[in-house]
């Protein structure tokens, strides 16, 4: 394991390049699906539906796995224990002069945040109601908070481990982990019925359009 000085050099054009196409990608994916679940697209709607219904008939059935995921989500992926950890390492950033770049993660998830609740104060939408529920969550349901949360967060954590050399068993490990938390808190606001799973869905592309442009501006910054 190594993880080289916390301030790198900037990343070539290359790079940059790849950003945007990534950045491009994931928006128009993002804006095509926030359409289709905003004019309620039939197609769609019935998909949501039919995993809706089936994951809450499991969830109903299998209690034991349905209160391991309710921990889960409540404190392993939720997202004040996401932002918490983020913090963390915006302090250890800072401790060790790499300022500009714990500024960056702060001001980041805050902005990943801000966009979430502005997208389901616009789209309002309601979240799946059961007469038998197995969990309960407030505000409306697209994005996903706890997708969008975790794949920002892990996304820019990874991104920073490989910025600053993290390789062998430690970066197969982070990759690992942050691979099973975010397709993990996904399954887990399915399977537990607050969530369709085109909110989860949002949640991952709107997390990851995030992180590609944060690394654009830090790349942009930095060089």
């Amino acid at each position: 394991m190594h993880i080289q000085s916390v301030e790198s050099p900037p990343r070539p054009p290359a790079e940059r390049s790849a950003v945007s196409r990534w950045a491009g990608g994931l928006a128009l994916c993002s804006v095509v699906l926030f359409v289709l679940v905003a004019i309620r697209w039939s197609p769609l709607m019935a998909v949501d539906g039919d995993v809706a219904e089936t994951t809450h008939r499991w969830a109903v059935d299998e209690r034991g796995v349905t209160h391991a995921f309710r921990i889960l989500t409540d404190w392993v992926w939720d997202p004040w224990t996401m932002r918490i950890l983020t913090f963390a390492v915006a302090v250890w950033l800072w401790r060790r002069a790499a300022r500009w770049t714990a500024l960056w993660l702060v001001a980041t998830c805050a902005l990943a945040t801000a966009i979430q609740q502005i997208l389901k104060a616009l789209l309002d939408r309601p979240r799946p109601v059961w007469p038998d529920p197995v969990d309960s969550a407030h505000y409306a349901a697209y994005p996903s908070g706890h997708a969008m949360t975790a794949t920002v967060v892990c996304g820019l954590l990874l991104w920073l481990l490989h910025r600053y050399g993290a390789e062998g068993t430690l970066w197969r490990t982070a990759v690992t982990v942050a691979a099973v938390s975010v397709a993990g808190v996904g399954l887990t606001r399915i399977w537990l019925g607050v969530h369709w799973a085109t909110d989860v869905v949002g949640g991952w592309l709107l997390g990851a359009l995030v992180v590609v442009l944060a690394v654009g501006v830090h790349a942009r910054w930095r060089g």
